[in-house]
Protein backbone atom coordinates (compact mmCIF):
# COMPACT_ATOMS: atom_id res chain seq x y z
CA UNK A 1 0.00 0.00 0.00
CA UNK A 2 1.08 3.32 -0.38
CA UNK A 3 0.88 5.22 2.65
CA UNK A 4 1.42 8.72 1.02
CA UNK A 5 1.86 10.19 -2.39
CA UNK A 6 3.76 13.45 -1.79
CA UNK A 7 3.83 16.21 -4.39
CA UNK A 8 7.66 17.64 -4.18
CA UNK A 9 9.06 18.97 -7.20
CA UNK A 10 12.41 18.41 -5.65
CA UNK A 11 11.70 14.65 -5.54
CA UNK A 12 14.29 13.05 -2.66
CA UNK A 13 15.92 15.54 -0.79
CA UNK A 14 17.22 16.12 3.08
CA UNK A 15 13.75 16.39 4.69
CA UNK A 16 12.08 13.91 2.50
CA UNK A 17 15.41 11.46 3.47
CA UNK A 18 15.78 12.17 7.02
CA UNK A 19 12.06 12.37 8.24
CA UNK A 20 9.32 11.53 6.18
CA UNK A 21 10.50 8.01 5.96
CA UNK A 22 10.13 7.75 9.79
CA UNK A 23 7.25 9.66 10.16
CA UNK A 24 5.31 7.21 7.99
CA UNK A 25 7.30 3.66 9.31
CA UNK A 26 7.93 2.89 5.64
CA UNK A 27 10.72 0.98 4.16
CA UNK A 28 10.26 1.83 0.51
CA UNK A 29 10.16 5.03 -1.51
CA UNK A 30 8.78 5.12 -5.51
CA UNK A 31 9.66 7.86 -7.17
CA UNK A 32 7.42 8.02 -9.95
CA UNK A 33 8.46 10.22 -12.56
CA UNK A 34 8.82 9.69 -16.54
CA UNK A 35 12.13 11.75 -16.84
CA UNK A 36 13.75 10.56 -13.94
CA UNK A 37 13.12 6.84 -14.94
CA UNK A 38 15.04 7.64 -18.24
CA UNK A 39 17.65 9.61 -16.97
CA UNK A 40 21.03 8.10 -15.70
CA UNK A 41 22.26 11.43 -13.97
CA UNK A 42 19.06 12.27 -11.92
CA UNK A 43 18.59 8.66 -11.08
CA UNK A 44 21.84 8.50 -9.74
CA UNK A 45 21.50 11.47 -8.10
CA UNK A 46 18.21 10.21 -6.23
CA UNK A 47 19.80 6.94 -5.19
CA UNK A 48 22.61 9.11 -3.65
CA UNK A 49 19.75 10.80 -1.78
CA UNK A 50 17.75 8.12 -0.56
CA UNK A 51 17.99 7.26 2.85
CA UNK A 52 19.76 3.79 4.26
CA UNK A 53 17.28 1.39 4.93
CA UNK A 54 15.05 2.77 2.33
CA UNK A 55 14.27 0.57 -0.85
CA UNK A 56 14.71 2.42 -3.76
CA UNK A 57 12.65 2.10 -6.84
CA UNK A 58 12.26 5.13 -10.18
CA UNK A 59 9.88 4.19 -12.23
CA UNK A 60 7.85 6.23 -14.95
CA UNK A 61 4.26 7.59 -14.11
CA UNK A 62 2.94 4.32 -15.48
CA UNK A 63 5.21 1.78 -14.22
CA UNK A 64 4.79 3.08 -10.40
CA UNK A 65 0.56 2.42 -11.16
CA UNK A 66 1.73 -1.14 -12.30
CA UNK A 67 3.97 -1.74 -9.08
CA UNK A 68 1.41 0.09 -6.87
CA UNK A 69 -1.50 -2.27 -8.25
CA UNK A 70 0.68 -5.40 -7.73
CA UNK A 71 -1.11 -7.25 -5.04
CA UNK A 72 2.42 -8.44 -3.74
CA UNK A 73 2.70 -4.69 -2.96
CA UNK A 74 -0.48 -4.64 -0.65
CA UNK A 75 1.14 -5.45 2.32
CA UNK A 76 4.20 -3.33 2.14
CA UNK A 77 4.13 0.44 3.64
CA UNK A 78 5.42 2.12 0.44
CA UNK A 79 6.11 6.41 0.13
CA UNK A 80 6.24 7.78 -3.04
CA UNK A 81 7.16 10.71 -4.25
CA UNK A 82 5.73 12.45 -7.52
CA UNK A 83 7.13 15.65 -9.51
CA UNK A 84 3.65 17.14 -10.06
CA UNK A 85 -0.27 17.12 -8.74
CA UNK A 86 -1.04 15.37 -11.96
CA UNK A 87 1.39 12.62 -11.34
CA UNK A 88 -0.15 12.37 -7.96
CA UNK A 89 -3.31 12.06 -9.31
CA UNK A 90 -2.71 9.65 -11.98
CA UNK A 91 -1.06 7.45 -9.73
CA UNK A 92 -4.22 7.62 -7.32
CA UNK A 93 -6.83 7.75 -9.86
CA UNK A 94 -5.72 4.71 -11.58
CA UNK A 95 -4.35 2.25 -8.82
CA UNK A 96 -6.73 0.27 -7.57
CA UNK A 97 -9.28 1.85 -4.72
CA UNK A 98 -7.24 1.19 -1.09
CA UNK A 99 -4.06 1.26 -2.64
CA UNK A 100 -3.52 4.67 -1.78
CA UNK A 101 -3.96 6.08 2.20
CA UNK A 102 -3.49 10.20 1.21
CA UNK A 103 -1.81 12.02 -1.11
CA UNK A 104 0.42 15.30 0.43
CA UNK A 105 0.66 18.53 -1.98
CA UNK A 106 4.01 19.35 -0.49
CA UNK A 107 6.03 21.88 -2.93
CA UNK A 108 5.34 22.22 -6.11
CA UNK A 109 4.95 24.81 -9.06
CA UNK A 110 8.53 26.42 -8.12
CA UNK A 111 10.22 24.86 -11.43
CA UNK A 112 7.98 24.01 -13.95
CA UNK A 113 8.15 26.47 -17.18
CA UNK A 114 4.80 27.64 -17.33
CA UNK A 115 3.60 31.02 -17.39
CA UNK A 116 3.91 32.62 -13.84
CA UNK A 117 1.22 35.00 -14.45
CA UNK A 118 -1.14 32.08 -15.02
CA UNK A 119 -0.39 30.45 -11.72
CA UNK A 120 -2.47 30.40 -8.75
CA UNK A 121 -1.22 30.47 -5.31
CA UNK A 122 -2.44 27.75 -2.90
CA UNK A 123 -0.20 28.21 -0.18
CA UNK A 124 3.01 29.03 0.41
CA UNK A 125 5.19 26.64 -1.59
CA UNK A 126 2.15 25.39 -3.75
CA UNK A 127 2.01 27.60 -7.01
CA UNK A 128 -0.34 25.75 -9.57
CA UNK A 129 -0.82 26.23 -13.09
CA UNK A 130 -3.96 25.62 -14.24
CA UNK A 131 -3.78 22.26 -15.41
CA UNK A 132 -2.03 21.41 -11.94
CA UNK A 133 -4.77 23.64 -10.12
CA UNK A 134 -7.72 20.99 -12.13
CA UNK A 135 -5.31 17.98 -10.97
CA UNK A 136 -6.00 19.33 -7.52
CA UNK A 137 -9.55 19.76 -7.64
CA UNK A 138 -9.92 16.32 -9.05
CA UNK A 139 -7.87 14.55 -6.38
CA UNK A 140 -9.83 16.27 -3.85
CA UNK A 141 -12.62 14.15 -5.47
CA UNK A 142 -11.37 10.84 -4.62
CA UNK A 143 -12.02 9.21 -1.39
CA UNK A 144 -8.99 9.99 0.14
CA UNK A 145 -6.80 12.49 2.13
CA UNK A 146 -5.45 15.13 0.52
CA UNK A 147 -3.49 17.76 2.64
CA UNK A 148 -0.88 20.54 2.29
CA UNK A 149 1.80 19.33 4.96
CA UNK A 150 5.33 20.16 4.02
CA UNK A 151 7.38 19.16 7.29
CA UNK A 152 6.68 16.09 9.88
CA UNK A 153 5.45 18.49 12.40
CA UNK A 154 3.89 20.99 10.31
CA UNK A 155 -0.06 21.16 10.94
CA UNK A 156 -1.67 19.07 8.06
CA UNK A 157 -4.79 21.18 6.17
CA UNK A 158 -6.61 20.13 3.65
CA UNK A 159 -6.63 20.76 0.07
CA UNK A 160 -10.22 21.08 -0.32
CA UNK A 161 -10.41 23.58 2.37
CA UNK A 162 -7.13 25.96 0.23
CA UNK A 163 -9.02 25.61 -3.19
CA UNK A 164 -12.56 26.70 -1.49
CA UNK A 165 -11.03 29.75 -0.46
CA UNK A 166 -9.98 30.69 -4.01
CA UNK A 167 -13.67 29.70 -5.06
Amino acid sequence: MIVQIRVDDRLIHGQVALLWGKELNTKGIIVANDHAAQDATQAATLKMACPQGQRLLIRSVDDAIRVASDSRGASMRIFMLTQTVEDAYRVASEAPSGVVQAVNIANVGRFDRSDDAAKTLLTTGVNLNPQELEAARKLCQLDIPVIHQVGTTDPKTKVSDLLAKLG
